[in-house]
């Protein structure tokens, strides 16, 4: 299952708290095909989970995942990198540290 660290939790928080979703809202996390081509990674903001999402929490920030993005990131980690007031994510194996390319 897909975890998620201790800098994407402080980050989802962080992105949350400065909108108008719910407290109990997150991000959405969903594959993505556009005209048959290669199958992209799409994060929004939710205030909550669609039908069949999978719920991941973790120290207060909440992450939702379609089931096909649930598959494909069993066995990776969300990660995420602050730099002043930017926020960029990246999935990473789940014993690395630091994120892997934005999504």
């Amino acid at each position: 299952m897909l975890t998620i660290t201790s800098n994407a939790a402080e980050a989802i928080r962080a992105i949350v708290q400065g909108t108008e979703v719910p407290d109990d809202g997150g991000i959405r996390i969903s594959i993505a095909r556009q005209n048959g081509s290669q199958a992209t990674l799409e994060l929004a903001l939710s205030p909550a989970p669609m039908d069949g999402d999978n719920v991941l929490e973790v120290n207060g920030a909440h992450v939702f995942l379609d089931e096909t993005a649930a598959v494909a990131l069993d066995d990776k980690a969300l990660d995420a990198a602050m730099e002043g007031g930017e926020i960029s994510f990246g999935i990473v194996e789940q014993d690395e540290e630091g994120p892997e390319p934005p999504l």
